[in-house]
């Protein structure tokens, strides 16, 4: 059975979480797409895990991981995680293995990234990691694979600091090479757990561009970046936020106002309470009503059997919730989601309102013991997307989650 796990928003959903949870019916779980500027929280018995390469299910000591072919992946990062991971008992090795056709990223794509993003007339507000850079390398045909590392013609295209840092890591990231395509044949039979990144709003060819990340963050990613065929996807989930998040500049039709006093009180009550900080950059992320507009796009063109709905807790002293159902741009109501982004950044949200439940949810493990209006809620978002909410979360704790229905089964 093989199970794809994307985030279904702009990222920072809580895919981490939900990948770990999952994972223990999993042998295997591959992380196919993204890089260092990931940031993937997972809490353990009070323990708290930021993870940015490492796929997440590692925390399960029986479990082997894959970095995938989709990947583009900073070597002094992921050995510095690795090491962060040994250093809190986590014994890694022999069960990560990075896919031969993944990238690197070379310390002077950092210098690029940021110096590109500041000549922009309009910066996206990159995390400077060098991703970007290294996927544009990527499509130019210039970049460096795994596989490349012990091809001498491609390392002598190579000389300075460039050559050095790559001889730095060389030995250790050949000792974790695979041919993954090889491997998921050789697993196809076994439970594997596929890991994305980022969010599907964020995705190159769907998102918000040109507002996105420079990879492939859609749930078809799964294919392009871990070496199995469309067919061989058996379910795709979507993890949600019971509100909405952004990171970094781009159109957020939801985006609390600000100025405005009591979205002003809002907005720092949802990213106080949710935590809303970057993982990676700590940066405080823009925060907004839950967009149902964005979401059911999201589920549309990720064709996702289920969702995944998280931080639902963050609203449990609230005496009312709102949600989006439609934009008003320039006088028109617009229930499809636009890809012109002059038309995003005019859109003004069409809230729907919804009863809190006043009430907290963190010890509840059953969907019909949530309280009625949670459920009226959910029911109304399962309504309007057209996909079911098969698994929710109520806390950041591994056991603070309960599923409707199991993706394995």
């Amino acid at each position: 059975m093989n199970v794809v796990i994307i985030g279904a928003q702009w990222g920072d959903e809580g895919k981490g979480k939900i990948v770990d949870y999952l994972a223990e019916d999993a042998k295997y779980v591959v992380r196919y797409s993204g890089g260092p500027n990931a940031g993937h929280t997972i809490v353990v018995d009070g323990k708290q895990f930021a993870l940015h390469q490492v796929p997440s299910g590692i925390l399960y000591k029986d479990k082997t991981v894959f970095l995938g072919s989709g990947m583009v992946i900073d070597p002094e990062a992921l050995f510095d995680e690795l090491k962060m991971l040994k250093d809190n008992g986590i014994d890694w090795e022999g069960r990560v293995f990075i896919s031969d056709r993944a990238q690197l990223i070379l310390p002077k794509y950092r210098t690029m990234d940021k110096e590109r993003d500041a000549q922009r007339k309009r910066p996206i507000g990159t995390t400077g990691r060098g991703m970007g850079i290294a996927y544009a390398e990527k499509a130019h045909r210039d970049g460096v694979r795994l596989a490349d590392l012990d091809w001498a013609e491609k390392m002598a295209e190579f000389d300075g600091e460039d050559l050095e840092y790559i001889n730095r890591y060389k030995d250790q990231l050949l000792s974790m090479r695979v041919d993954l395509v090889a491997k998921m044949h050789e697993f196809k039979k076994d439970n594997i757990l596929f890991e994305g990144a980022q969010g599907a709003m964020l995705d190159i060819d769907s998102g918000t561009y040109p507002y996105v990340s420079s990879g492939t963050s859609c749930a078809a990613g799964a294919c392009t970046g871990s070496g199995i065929g469309p067919h061989e996807i058996d379910r795709i989930l979507g993890v949600f936020k019971a509100y909405q998040t952004r990171v970094g500049n781009g159109p957020m039709p939801t985006e609390f106002n600000e100025a405005d006093e009591s979205e002003s009180e809002l907005c720092r009550y949802v990213r106080d309470t949710g935590r809303e900080y970057g993982v990676t950059t700590g940066r405080a992320r823009r925060c907004g009503y839950l967009d149902l507009v964005a979401l059911r796009y999201a589920c549309r063109f990720n064709s996702m059997d289920g969702l995944v709905l998280t931080h639902l807790d963050i609203y449990d002293t609230m005496d009312q919730i709102e949600a989006c159902v439609a934009y008003e741009i320039d006088g028109k109501i617009v229930t499809d989601f636009p890809s012109n982004v002059d038309m995003l950044n005019k859109a003004k949200p069409v809230l729907e309102k919804f009863d809190g439940w006043k009430t907290s949810l963190k010890e509840i493990k059953k969907y019909s013991k949530l309280p009625k209006n949670a459920r009226k809620y959910i029911e109304f978002i399962e309504a309007f997307t057209e996909t079911p909410v098969s698994i929710v979360s109520v806390g950041y704790e591994r056991n603070e989650t309960f599923i409707r229905k199991n993706p394995w089964k």
